[in-house]
Formats: structure tokens, C-alpha cells, sequence
């Protein structure tokens, strides 16, 4: 192991003096991926210095007890030798898992898109405690977010909602929760007490930047038009909400959230990068996903991949088969024992495939 983390400690040196560089440093692009390569492998070197610091600690030890001159010594030893190996194991087994492949967007912030599918009325209301449940987990990581564009629903909720999550490793915490969720509850709108089944589905879009997608604005259609609340009813007398129509694949993208129309244009605009964006990444993922089966792809956003029974207070999600007990506190943002569970399957399925040591 530690002749592989030699190696990584050579890398981490040359892009230390690299991102120094005035011409590395004009380099935008470049810099934002030297930055990002940077900061993953001095996690790497931290651990590679423990590593190192345990590796001497034992044989300085065992010199100590070979010895065997100064008993006071040999005792400390004894107990410095125990500790570090017991320490090395668990060192190993956090090293492997840092030395996986990383997705490289994985860092990237997100658009997150919640419509309403199957159900009507309880549909909308579904997507909008969907909407909750992802804000209120925001807020718990420290993430910051903003609505980009909604079309309300007539009884409450939502018939879409999309908007913006900025923060750290954004998009490879969520990429998971994309794809189709049911919900089986009495509905806010049902008289005769019985369970329906509703569904919505989530789309995490990873933030495209300028450099990832170029888009010819020759290409682009704009079109300005009045803000709209629920049922239709104009808001805004003013022509600030703006839709963005990609010609060429017929994409669209708007948003009606700001006041001016200059913003609403910029917000649509990073909407419709991304959704460019995960155009491509969509493909990238299906022709990986005919090189390997995962349990927890994050491209099959028709899937349905969990369900929230509110009658038995029972959360489950289908891809890696856990249930959790406590629907008020998911639906209220405590989702990450699903965020930690699919991540830790997702990279044994990466450490299988990488075959590391």
C-alpha cells in the first residue's frame, strides 16, 4: 500500500506547484479541475502521513521490544505496537474506499426537478412534501437553495417544481433520489377514508458550468411572458418570466421566480445548460450500465425506487431493499441513512469493479 500511496503523494506535489502557475491560473477550466484534483488527494496525503507515522511507530517498537534492555521502555512499546496495528486495519479499509474512481461530477451542484405523476390532486400535494423533505435536508447539510420555477397545484403542492441546491458534493449525495417515488396514503382530498397510491418523480440534473456545454445562442428561442400563480391567474403585469427553447433538441427551460427579467433569464439559462448537460451524461450512464448491473444506478429516472406507506409509518426504498420506521422524520429531511446506505453500496459495486488491491 504504501508504495501506491508514494505515488499519490508525487501527484499531489506536482499539481501543489502546478495550480501556482500563472498560465494554469489563467486557464480557468483547468484550474477548477486542478483545484477539485487537489483537494481529493491532500484527503489522500492526510491519510497517507498517518499510514506512514503507524508503519514507524511499529517498527520502532518492535526495535524497542527486540531489545528487551529497558522494561519501563518495552512496556510502552507494547502498547504503542498495539495500538498501531490495531489502528492499520480500519487506516486500510478508509484508504481503499478514497481510492475508488471518483465521478467527477459528483462535486457538482444540482437542479433538482419534482413533477407530479399518477393521482391527480394527491399527486401535486405529494410533490410538494417531496419538495419539503429536500429542502429541509438542505438545510440540515449546510446547502443552500433557491426556487426556479413552480406550477402550483390546484388543491396544494405541486404539479413541478424545480430549484437550485449549491454546496459541497451536492450532486453526488442526491444523484440517487432520482426516479419515480409512490406514496400509499388516505388523501387530504379523499372523503370515504380509503388508500390511494400516487407517484412523483425526482430528476437531479448536476449544474452544468459555461465550459461544459456550449450553447449557440442562434440556436436558442427566447420568449417573454407573464409570471402565473396557481390556477393560471396572473401575478406579475409585467413581462419578467422568461422560456428558453433549444432548437436544435427542442429542449426547453424557464423561469418566472425573479422579479427581473435579466435573473429569471441567467436562472433559465443554467436550467437548460444542465439539462443539455445530463442529455449527455444520460447516454454515458446507459452505455455503462450495459458494461455493469448496479443496484443503485442513477440513470433509470422511470424506476420506482421508493415508497412511502404512511398507514405502517414505513419508508422503503426498493434498490437496496431498507426500510426505515419514522415517516415524520424523513418527510421532514432525515433521509441521509438512505443518502449513506446507497452510497456505501454504489462503492463496494465501484471497489469490486476497480479492483484497488
Amino acid at each position: 500500500m504504501l508504495d501506491r500511496l508514494q505515488i499519490i503523494k508525487q501527484k499531489f506535489d506536482e499539481i501543489s506547484d502546478l495550480i501556482i502557475q500563472p498560465d494554469v491560473i489563467a486557464d480557468q477550466k483547468r484550474y477548477v479541475q486542478l483545484n477539485k484534483e487537489y483537494k481529493d488527494l491532500k484527503a489522500l496525503v492526510e491519510k497517507r502521513d498517518e499510514y506512514v507515522n503507524l508503519d514507524g511507530n511499529i517498527k520502532e517498537a518492535q526495535e524497542i521490544i527486540a531489545d528487551g534492555s529497558d522494561a519501563e521502555m518495552v512496556e510502552m512499546a507494547k502498547m504503542q505496537l498495539e495500538e498501531a496495528k490495531s489502528r492499520i486495519p480500519e487506516l486500510e479499509e478508509e484508504i481503499k474506499f478514497m481510492l475508488i474512481p471518483k465521478d467527477p461530477e459528483d462535486a457538482k451542484n444540482v437542479m433538482v426537478e419534482i413533477r407530479a405523476g399518477t393521482g391527480g390532486d394527491e399527486a401535486s400535494i405529494f410533490a410538494g412534501d417531496l419538495f419539503r423533505m429536500y429542502t429541509k435536508y438542505c438545510e440540515n447539510k449546510g446547502w443552500r437553495f433557491s426556487v426556479v420555477d413552480m406550477n402550483e397545484g390546484t388543491s396544494g403542492g405541486f404539479k413541478e417544481v424545480i430549484f437550485e441546491v449549491t454546496g459541497e458534493d451536492v450532486y453526488g449525495t442526491l444523484k440517487f433520489e432520482a426516479g419515480v417515488h409512490r406514496v400509499q396514503r388516505v388523501p387530504q382530498t379523499e372523503t370515504q377514508g380509503r388508500v390511494h397510491t400516487s407517484a412523483a418523480t425526482v430528476m437531479v440534473l448536476p449544474e452544468a458550468e459555461e465550459f461544459d456545454v456550449q450553447i449557440d445562442m442562434n440556436d436558442v428561442r427566447v420568449d417573454f411572458f407573464c409570471s402565473s400563480g396557481p390556477g393560471g391567474q396572473s401575478v406579475n403585469t409585467t413581462k419578467s418570466a422568461v422560456r428558453l427553447t433549444h432548437i436544435p433538441t427542442g429542449l426547453v427551460a424557464q423561469c418566472q421566480d425573479q422579479k427581473s427579467q435579466h435573473k429569471n433569464k441567467d436562472k433559465a439559462m443554467i436550467v437548460l445548460r444542465s439539462r443539455l448537460y445530463e442529455q449527455e451524461l444520460a447516454k454515458k450512464q446507459a452505455e455503462d450500465a450495459v458494461k455493469r448491473t448496479s443496484q443503485v444506478s442513477s440513470g433509470d429516472r422511470s424506476a420506482k425506487i421508493r415508497t412511502y406507506n404512511y398507514s405502517q409509518g414505513r419508508v422503503t426504498d426498493h434498490r437496496i431493499g431498507l426500510d426505515v420506521f419514522d415517516m415524520d422524520g424523513v418527510m421532514n429531511g432525515k433521509i441521509q441513512k438512505f443518502v449513506d446506505e446507497l452510497q456505501l453500496v454504489n462503492n463496494m459495486e465501484k471497489l469490486k469493479e476497480s479492483e484497488v488491491f
